[in-house]
C-alpha cells in the first residue's frame, strides 16, 4: 500500500488568548495548514514552508515538547494509501494571510470556536492536545 508523508503546522496568535489559524480548503473541509514532505526536507522545514506558501506567514516561535502524528488511510482514484501527518505547535503575532490558491477561506478562532469548525475529528484531537500544551492542568 503506498504511504504518503506530510507535516503540517498548527499555528496560534495570543489575543489574549490563543486564537488558532483554520484554512478552508476548496474540498469544504477546515483544517490546519500541511503539505508534503519534500526531498532534503525534515517534518519541521516542511510545516514551515507549507505555513509560509499557504498562508504568507514565515515568522513564527515553535513551542518545545509538541509534535503530534496523525496517521489515516484515504482513497486517492481508487488506491488506498497510508498517510502520516507530522504536526507541530506555532505562536505568530502575525494577523495578515495571504492564502494560496490550494484554500477558500480562513479563520483566526478562539479555542471553543476553532475546535467546532474543524471537520475532522483527528484534527480536533489534535487542537485538544495543543490547548492542553498551552494551557497544562497542575498536577497534584
Amino acid at each position: 500500500m503506498p504511504r504518503e508523508i506530510s507535516a503540517g503546522m498548527i499555528l496560534f496568535r495570543r489575543t489574549p488568548e490563543p486564537s488558532y489559524l483554520l484554512l478552508h480548503y476548496e474540498s469544504g473541509h477546515w483544517d490546519f495548514p500541511k503539505g508534503h514532505i519534500e526531498s532534503g526536507e525534515d517534518p519541521e522545514e516542511t510545516a514551515k514552508r507549507e505555513l509560509q506558501e499557504e498562508t504568507g506567514i514565515s515568522e513564527i516561535h515553535l513551542l518545545d515538547g509538541y509534535k503530534q502524528a496523525l496517521r489515516y488511510f484515504f482513497r486517492q482514484k481508487g488506491i488506498g494509501i497510508f498517510k502520516v501527518v507530522i504536526f507541530f505547535l506555532a505562536e505568530t503575532t502575525q494577523s495578515e494571510v495571504t492564502l494560496s490558491t490550494e484554500h477558500v477561506g480562513f479563520d483566526w478562532l478562539p479555542y471553543d470556536a476553532a475546535l467546532a469548525r474543524l471537520t475532522f475529528k483527528n484534527s480536533r484531537d489534535l487542537l485538544i492536545k495543543a490547548n492542553e500544551h498551552l494551557h497544562p492542568s497542575p498536577t497534584h
